[in-house]
């Protein structure tokens, strides 16, 4: 007997400068300079392509439409967001740096407030993302969805802060000043 063993791979194209949505069923997924590009896992080894996918799957599940974008001048996930939410046609985004961060935002919040943050990328799991995804869905189509449960860990703070830091740096040098967001095209395909 074998067992058959795939992967799935992710392809990110940029397709054209992000525009203003106008679909009210959208939410717009900002990701951050070097998601999948010079980064291509989280802060433990969680597989870009399968943290997108959890989150795309999230969205469609709950009935709206998703739309991925790069940040590319902006690393700091709060502003990342922000200006993803003004961009939207629902005026609800999700962040995501590469790390694995992640923000819920809407367009007439404050940059520094939002409808859920997932500060602890540690303890993010695939199905914490696709929850991420569902309820942000929910905000987009007007519903008012109970907060996604999250974990907490005080070690995981100081456990994990170099390494944060070192990401975070690696993701900022990703960026290419004064340059807008790109607006990405999403492929995903199984390789055995």
């Amino acid at each position: 007997m074998t067992v058959e063993t795939f992967s799935i791979e992710m392809k990110l194209t940029e397709i054209s400068q992000a525009a203003k949505g106008t679909n009210p069923k959208e939410v717009i997924v900002a990701i951050g300079p070097a998601f999948g590009k010079e980064m291509n896992k989280t802060i433990v080894g969680v597989p870009h392509t399968s943290v997108l996918r959890e989150i795309l799957a999230g969205i469609e599940e709950q009935g709206a439409e998703s739309r991925v974008i790069r940040s590319v001048s902006i690393a700091d996930l709060a502003f990342m967001a922000h200006g993803a939410a003004k961009m939207s046609g629902s005026g609800i985004s999700i962040g995501l740096q590469s790390r694995g961060t992640a923000v819920i935002h809407q367009k007439n919040l404050d940059p520094l407030s939002n409808f859920e943050l997932f500060p602890q990328s540690p303890l993010i799991t695939l199905e914490t993302y696709r929850m991420i995804g569902r309820n942000a869905a929910m905000y987009a189509l007007g519903e008012s969805p109970s907060p996604v449960p999250v974990a907490n860990d005080q070690m995981a703070r100081p456990k994990y802060q170099a390494a944060a830091a070192l990401l975070y740096l690696k993701e900022c040098q990703s960026r290419i000043p004064d340059q807008k967001p790109s607006e990405l095209k999403v492929d995903f395909s199984i390789k055995e």
